[in-house]
């Protein structure tokens, strides 16, 4: 009886004991989380003040449209509810007057005018001319009619679309303006006249003088990083350093030493003359020759080693198993050992092609005005004209193209490299 009733008698403690440990297992698990948090929180905040966060800003700084509603808040309060036909009423017409008068000399309207310039030529003068007159003898009848006989262009529709167009916080002007485009005076978007877009061949100029820079450098890399993986530790090591060699000079005292070798007096000319080649001396400096011979040596080590770090992994017994099984030496090569060197072909390639896209010294220096990239636009917008519009609109479409690459790169490349590794 006694053993009976025990059994029927469920142990009090085991429930307990069972939650207690889960919520102990939850515990730990939670303080393994935070521990690894705050390991990688240095590094992540890190990344993002000093990645994400001029990114941001910089994607922000291509829409940001902050002149006018600065200059003229009373008038864009005003025009917020225009229906941009006809004319304004004559509420706008008194806010501009105002905003005018209290703005006259400053900084503020100084930028408005030159942001309304940028899309109609006069926008500068009519607005200063007007801001000047106001503030000289200010208008005691109504605005409309004071501010039409003063200027007959604010008696046009069009100009006050333009002004409420601009007073928006954002603005797609400097994106459009970077891809050739603009709005017309009924804000569709149309092509830039014929003369004034000159972004897209140089966007075009850009992708191809890249993408030739990346084709000589896989051309001449290749055979190098080949050599390097095959010869004896010793011997490779001393070929590498050559290869690092460059990576300790810089890069301007480098295109500075190829105007000096390339320029007409220079040492290859006076070599190939010497030896009879030529009787006159090449141009090989200032146009697009020299910036394509001085890129390919400046990113060439960027080609090989990838391409080494991949072939020092592959392992010369197949090639000789290919051979042994009657495969033509060359197309072993093709077939079989060609195929495993991809990944390293392709990360040399996508790592080239994206440091050529951004090049600005060498073009700058060695290259004539059709040898200009991006970024040299992207330099004269940020010291020259200090348009901060233009210089981020054309970065964001350069980061646009580059992440578009990088994406298209991990499609095509970066699943066969793990399908790879995982067989």
């Amino acid at each position: 009886m006694s053993s009976i009733a025990m059994a029927d008698t469920p142990p009090p403690a085991l429930p307990v004991q069972t939650t207690s440990l889960k919520a102990q297992l939850r515990r730990a698990e939670r303080l393994k989380k935070l521990r690894y948090g705050a390991l990688i929180a240095p590094l992540a905040l890190f990344l993002i003040f000093t990645f994400l966060w001029p990114i941001i800003g910089l994607l922000n700084k291509a829409v940001d449209n902050p002149e006018v509603h600065t200059a003229l808040p009373a008038t864009t309060k005003a025009l917020a509810g225009w229906s941009q036909q006809g004319l304004p009423d004559e509420a706008a017409y008194a806010a501009l007057q105002a905003d005018l008068i209290q703005a006259k000399g400053s900084e503020e309207l100084a930028a408005a005018a030159k942001r309304l310039n940028m899309e109609r030529t006069g926008m500068r003068s009519l607005i200063m001319n007007s801001a000047r007159k106001l503030a000289a003898e200010p208008p005691t009848g109504p605005a409309k009619a004071a501010l039409i006989e003063m200027d007959a262009r604010w008696g046009e529709s069009d100009t006050w679309q333009l002004v409420a167009r601009n007073a928006r916080a954002h603005t797609d002007h400097y994106l459009l303006t970077a891809l050739d485009l603009r709005r017309d005076e009924a804000g569709h978007i149309v092509g830039a006249p014929e003369g004034e877009g000159v972004f897209l061949d140089v966007f075009g100029r850009t992708l191809w003088m890249s993408f030739v820079v990346t084709l000589c450098c896989c051309v001449l890399g290749f055979p190098v990083a080949y050599l390097l993986a095959r010869l004896p530790a010793r011997t490779s090591n001393l070929l590498m350093i050559c290869v690092l060699l460059p990576f300790w000079t810089s890069i301007l005292v480098r295109v500075a030493a190829w105007i000096v070798i390339l320029q007409d007096g220079g040492l290859v000319n006076q070599a190939l003359m010497a030896l009879g080649v030529i009787d006159q001396p090449l141009h090989l400096v200032f146009n697009r020759i020299g910036v394509y011979i001085s890129m390919v040596h400046i990113l060439l080590p960027f080609m090989i080693l990838p391409l080494y770090s991949v072939m020092k992994g592959i392992s010369p017994v197949y090639l000789r198993a290919a051979v042994s099984l009657g495969c033509p030496p060359f197309k072993s090569f093709w077939k079989v050992y060609f195929p495993m060197t991809v990944p390293g072909l392709a990360a040399g390639g996508i790592l080239v092609f994206i440091l050529s896209i951004g090049y600005y010294i060498t073009p700058a220096l060695l290259g004539g005005p059709k040898e200009q990239m991006v970024s040299y636009f992207v330099a004269f917008y940020t010291n020259e004209t200090i348009n901060w519009g233009m210089a981020a609109a054309l970065s964001a479409l350069l980061l646009v193209a580059i992440s578009v690459l990088y994406t298209v790169y991990n499609r095509l490349v970066g699943n066969t490299t793990f399908a790879a590794k995982s067989r």
